[in-house]
């Protein structure tokens, strides 16, 4: 197996296969960094064996900010976000890879062939050697090369047709004003973002204060230098600043029905609305590797359509649900105002908290269910103030 990318998706990927007794190389350009938030729920700490080492903070409340600063609090019942710098948080995780008996190779993904006997081959340059090729043969190969995913334009039908959120943020120091409430900020304005928000999230020593937007000509870095302005954090000295495409919609098709299967953000799989893509990114990689093994064991490469098949069916309905979300809510300042104001209904915070992090919609409290329904309706049409 070859797994291309080494963020939590091709990592994820790279460890179950070596795990299960696979001959596996990960190939990962180091020194990359995602500009993310960095949170993640309980259920991936759980599924994925995450230390608490790890956790830089345990968020227990969530700060909506409407355009006309009015600011809203969700506390978390019974449960907590965890904060992870993404730097730290990735290298662990290739390093459980290698552990697992996976070999690493820091190197640059440059192109796939194909041998006589229909095998893939896997041209890369690696960090050693800048100026020279290096190839590796493989019977399966995982492609977690990130959002806009090269190995996904050569080999998957349609993988160019992504749609993609653009995100940029700032890791500063975090104030010494003896705050000991970290909570995750987020901001609704469209001069901070016309089509999705901005965010502060806390990571311990550090914060990550950013923004993301699909419109072309939006300046982020305008964005993320007017947040911190508003929030009085201009003068907090800067750690890093990074940018990346952020996919907006699940791939139609994550595999070539022959030899390579996409994951994360390669396949698209970032929630709408939220903008959360840790958790989904490393399900991918996981349910990437079980087709793989599955591929290999029937020897039918149809078997690599499982990765998307299960996938969707887990979480397909939720995504929907966001994106909808994220098309209504989102278009302008009167709707975000009435959105931030609906996130003050206590049956909205629980439902939303649970549904976060158990990463499943919530069959409990159907008549809060029913009730919600009720209010949106109230809010869309007006019935009520914002």
């Amino acid at each position: 197996m070859v797994v291309v990318g080494g963020g939590p998706a091709g990592a994820t990927a790279a460890n179950d296969l070596a795990n299960l007794g696979r001959k596996v190389a990960l190939i990962d350009r180091s020194g990359r960094i995602k500009p993310c938030g960095g949170a993640i729920p309980p259920r991936l700490i759980k599924d994925f064996d995450i230390p608490n080492s790890l956790l830089k903070a345990r968020v227990h409340k969530a700060t909506m900010v409407s355009p006309r600063g009015a600011s809203v609090d969700m506390p978390i019942e019974r449960g907590f976000v965890g904060m992870v710098d993404r730097e730290e948080f990735d290298e662990w995780l290739r390093t459980r890879a290698g552990l697992s008996g996976a070999k690493r190779i820091s190197g640059k993904f440059e192109t796939i062939t194909r041998d006589a006997d229909g095998l893939p081959r896997i041209h890369f340059q690696p960090k050693t050697e800048p100026e020279s090729t290096r190839s590796l043969k493989a019977r399966v190969v995982i492609g977690a090369d990130g959002a806009n995913s090269i190995l996904g334009r050569q080999e998957v039908p349609r993988a160019d047709r992504g749609r993609f959120v653009y995100a940029y943020h700032e890791v500063i120091q975090t104030p010494r004003d003896g705050t000991t409430d970290p909570r995750c900020e987020i901001h609704y304005r469209a001069t901070l973002s016309p089509d999705f928000y901005a965010w502060i999230f806390p990571h311990g020593e550090t914060m990550s204060v950013g923004s993301g937007s699909a419109r072309k000509g939006f300046s982020l870095r305008t964005s993320v230098r007017s947040l911190r302005t508003l929030t009085g954090l201009s003068d907090t000295p800067t750690i890093r600043r990074e940018g990346a495409p952020i996919p907006a919609k699940p791939l139609p098709r994550w595999d070539n029905g022959r030899d390579v299967v996409l994951a994360g953000d390669a396949a698209g799989v970032v929630a709408p609305a939220s903008g959360e893509g840790i958790y989904y990114a490393m399900l991918g990689g996981r349910l990437a590797a079980q087709a793989a093994e599955q591929a290999l064991v029937s020897g039918d490469g149809r078997a690599l359509g499982l990765a998307r098949k299960q996938f969707m069916k887990a979480h397909g309905r939720v995504f929907w649900i966001l994106g909808i979300m994220q098309y209504f809510w989102y278009s302008s300042d009167k709707r975000r105002e009435r959105f931030v104001s609906i996130c003050r209904d206590p049956d909205v915070q629980r439902l939303t908290w649970e549904a976060y992090m158990n990463k499943e919609l919530p069959r409990r409290r159907p008549m809060a269910q029913v009730r919600i329904f009720f209010k949106d309706l109230a809010h869309l049409l007006r019935l009520v103030p914002p």
